[in-house]
């Protein structure tokens, strides 16, 4: 069957594989890079003040490019509800209306706040680049794949704050700052965690050691989320080595086995 201009735009823009694609990405990821920049240095006010026309325009041609790359993504795909309502669509809608939006309320009162603030609104551009980075669906099935055994760990910890918090509650006295339970649980997060505020701290001998034993603890604690994210990583490494980047034009969804033939969302026939 014939492909028409819709599945040539939608090779380029959601898949990787071809040259076209690739070249796409790397474009795309100059853009959002040049973009974070300008939001970055235009928050400071010296440089606001003296190059403010030359960000203003620069901001309005990235702007543009952007709403472009917007259309382009709901044109080529079938079913532009599954991408305008996906996360990285979302992303791409809120990093781009703001500069449309502050045109508008130039001509109000506050208007000037009211622009700085949606300015800041762009930064959420950088959240894209997570998606041109190849490495960052291994992290983010790694971390789905994890989030149990993480979340197990996690309130694993918060027993054993609650418990440390509240022996530390009847070991010290009010003016070592241990004034309550939960202000003591507070104390157990902070120094097992290795922050170490240094607004509460124990004063007997007894709540030195015990202190001593909670930031050995925190040493050793914060090291397994990583072990237990690192052989996730693992384990997907090894599987994507069948996926490639094609991706559905019908549903937009991606990481298909390499010898896939239909989408295994929607059941659409993919792309060769």
């Amino acid at each position: 069957m014939k492909r028409d201009w819709r599945d040539k735009m939608h090779e380029i823009i959601y898949e990787a594989d071809t040259k076209e694609g690739k070249l796409f990405d790397v474009a795309l990821l100059w853009l959002i890079l040049a973009s974070v920049v300008l939001v970055m240095l235009g928050s400071v006010k010296s440089l606001d003040t003296k190059y403010h026309s030359f960000f203003n325009i620069t901001e309005w041609i990235v702007t543009i490019l952007f709403s472009i790359e917007y259309i382009c993504r709901i044109i080529c795909i079938r079913k532009p509800w599954n991408y305008v309502f996906s996360f990285y669509g979302i992303i791409d809608l809120f990093s781009t209306i703001p500069k449309y939006i502050s045109f508008f309320l130039l001509s109000s009162s506050g208007a000037l706040l009211a622009f700085r603030s949606l300015r800041l609104l762009r930064i959420f551009r950088i959240l894209k680049l997570a998606k041109y980075v190849g490495e960052s669906n291994k992290l983010k099935k790694a971390l789905l794949a994890s989030r149990t055994k993480i979340l197990v760990f996690l309130f694993a910890i918060v027993i054993l704050c609650t418990i440390l918090g509240t022996v530390m509650f009847l070991i010290e006295d009010e003016t070592s700052g241990f004034t309550s339970i939960p202000k003591s649980i507070y104390w157990a997060i902070v120094t097992m965690t290795t922050v170490g505020y240094g607004d509460i701290a124990p004063q007997t001998v007894l709540g030195q050691f015990i202190a001593s034993i909670v930031m050995i603890l925190g040493y050793g604690i914060i090291a397994i989320p990583t072990g237990i994210v690192s052989s996730e990583i693992t384990r997907q490494s090894l599987k994507s080595e069948d996926i490639k980047t094609v991706s559905c034009t019908n549903c937009s969804a991606g990481n298909h086995a390499r010898n896939a033939t239909f989408c295994y969302k929607c059941g659409e026939k993919l792309n060769s």
